[in-house]
């Protein structure tokens, strides 16, 4: 595949995906006096119906907390800190407990038990002196078969 890649890859390297790509972006935003600072000009006026009782406009939890994660509504930092919480204990939680039942699940198709069997019937017919596998696999005196006669 890397040879394959390696004969192609100056082919592709002359291709353009887009004429998007070769121009240049150029931001339309007029520039304010402090990077990041609201300017005057920028505030919103808020009308009487939208403020309480204090002169306060309501503020979006998203504006105060740019950086909102949905465990804490007022504080960032507890809301950080909870994120951060859940997400460990959530993700340990799954590997630990998770790996821990796979582990711990019953042996699938009895394989382990299959082989145990096998290997303490060998050691048995070794030591009696037997043939590890015999012709028949059913004793055939114990085999009740039908008379000719009954067909």
């Amino acid at each position: 595949m890397a040879s394959r890649l390696s004969r192609i890859w100056p082919t592709l390297s002359r291709v353009r995906l887009s004429a998007a790509l070769g121009s240049r972006c150029v931001s339309q935003t007029p520039k304010s006096s402090a990077s990041g600072a609201a300017v005057a000009s920028d505030l919103q006026p808020v009308s009487p119906a939208a403020q309480d009782s204090h002169g306060h406009a309501e503020v979006s939890p998203f504006e105060k907390n740019p950086d909102f994660h949905g465990f804490h509504h007022h504080d960032s930092f507890v809301d950080q800190w909870n994120m951060k919480l859940a997400f460990f204990f959530g993700i340990s939680v799954a590997i630990v407990i998770g790996g821990t039942f796979i582990h711990y699940l019953p042996d699938h198709g009895m394989r382990q038990w299959a082989r145990r069997e096998a290997e303490r019937l060998i050691k048995q017919r070794e030591s009696e002196g037997l043939p590890l596998m015999t012709e028949n696999f059913y004793d055939p005196s114990t085999i009740v078969l039908p008379s000719s006669g009954e067909e």
